[in-house]
């Protein structure tokens, strides 16, 4: 990391900060369950001191993205089914939400969803399927930042490091995402042309196939080799 990127994550918000980063690379699938937060490489590579890097392992903690593991010390949490179910529960709630109240949107809310939109099928042509991932979780983000709330926002920053935590489970990453991208585009174009109803349905569709995949690829996961 830079200097001027250090010093950007010290201060008097440093452990939120780091937090921060760390939750941004879970987001973008760098981070994945089950691998270690090294403290002394962290506090190293961050700039800050490993004080503030426990504290924000601490925040992580409390979001549920990182576990401490006895003898293992921190890390990056596994998702369960339960929380696969709670997951796509409160994403139904809010973002059905976003969409009955998308006339109220600003153009610049609304903008950010046709961007997000646009970097999944550009990310999809140059077959990086992990960046496709990343690009429909920022979508989706996009879809509840229309609200205009500071605390939903917040609540999907983690929520949405919770969902590529469950991705991680699926081994074909290209085949999952390939079918979802020309839905995030029709939920966009619906959306945006004030199709509130057809969006709605079509974002229904969309979260019923989304969490049974996830679950049933975290059941087969779960069930043990024979012997």
């Amino acid at each position: 990391m830079t200097e001027s990127a250090a010093a950007e994550i010290t201060g008097v918000a440093a452990p939120e900060r780091v937090a921060e980063t760390l939750r941004e690379r879970i987001v973008e699938g760098e981070l994945r369950p089950g691998a270690p937060l090294r403290e002394v490489a962290l506090a190293e590579e961050l700039g800050v001191s490993r004080n503030t890097l426990r504290e924000a392992v601490r925040l992580l903690t409390t979001e549920e993205l990182v576990e401490v593991k006895r003898h293992r010390g921190a890390v990056v949490k596994m998702i369960t089914v339960e929380e696969v179910r709670d997951i796509y529960l409160v994403r139904r709630t809010v973002e059905l939400r976003a969409i009955d109240d998308s006339a109220l949107a600003t153009e610049r809310a609304l903008a950010g969803l046709e961007q997000a939109c646009a970097a999944a099928e550009e990310a999809a042509v140059a077959g990086s399927w992990r960046e496709v991932g990343t690009a429909s979780l920022r979508f989706h983000q996009a879809l509840v930042a229309t609200l205009g709330s500071p605390r939903l926002d917040a609540l999907f920053r983690t929520t949405f490091a919770q969902l590529r935590l469950a991705f991680a489970a699926i081994a074909d990453e290209a085949d999952f995402q390939r079918s979802f991208v020309p839905r995030d585009r029709e939920i966009c174009d619906l959306l945006t042309a004030g199709s509130r109803a057809a969006a709605a349905a079509a974002l229904r569709r969309y979260l019923d196939d989304a969490e049974r995949a996830v679950i049933e690829v975290l059941r087969l996961q779960a069930v043990p080799d024979p012997a």
